[in-house]
């Protein structure tokens, strides 16, 4: 969602392919062997394989809003994000394969970014300022998935600032404009 949406706001039009994960095409594992999503070609088949740095590249041509001036001061919580909060993401959503401990283990290592984010956002609207950035496009796709493992869980939990953050942003044009169903493509 976030290279979508990133895309999307630059003004980059795209062509979407929607893979099936269990029967991946020969093209995409051609281009991008590691074969994840997502990944984006470039007209010249140059290969970007990563939401984040496909976020970036776009913003990079057309940043209308400015998001990517606070992004240097969010470096840490990003990386953060996309380490040891999405694997505890990962561990929580998907908790039968990580047997080890139960899924309420894994809920709480995520809770404390959760926590990191709510104390945030008792300083601003948004994560960095009153204004949307490109942290808070790049991370809230994550605080999504870990509040839909549980939601009665999460809307009872004791982030009001953070629910609301994520309310809003789930509610805007651009991320509604992003979450339209494709068919599965077929070379």
């Amino acid at each position: 969602m976030r290279a979508r949406m990133a895309l999307r706001y630059a003004g980059i039009e795209v062509e979407i392919r929607e893979v099936s994960l269990k029967q991946k095409p020969a093209h995409m594992l051609q281009l991008s062997p590691k074969g994840t999503v997502p990944v984006l070609v470039m007209s010249d088949n140059e290969v970007i394989e990563e939401s984040l740095e496909i976020a970036q590249w776009a913003l990079s041509q057309h940043d209308p809003d400015g998001w990517l001036v606070s992004a240097n001061d969010a470096e840490a919580l990003i990386t953060e994000n996309d380490g040891s909060f999405k694997q505890a993401l990962d561990r929580y959503k998907y908790a039968t394969r990580f047997p080890e401990y139960p899924a309420e283990t894994y809920r709480k290592e995520g809770e404390v970014f959760l926590g990191k984010l709510e104390a945030l956002l008792n300083q601003h609207q948004y994560l960095y300022a009153d204004k949307i950035s490109f942290a808070d496009v790049v991370i809230f796709p994550f605080i999504r998935q870990f509040a839909a493992v549980d939601a009665v869980w999460f809307e009872s939990a004791n982030y009001p600032k953070l629910q609301a953050w994520l309310d809003e942003l789930t509610s805007t044009e651009l991320f509604q404009s992003v979450m339209q169903k494709y068919p599965v493509w077929v070379a």
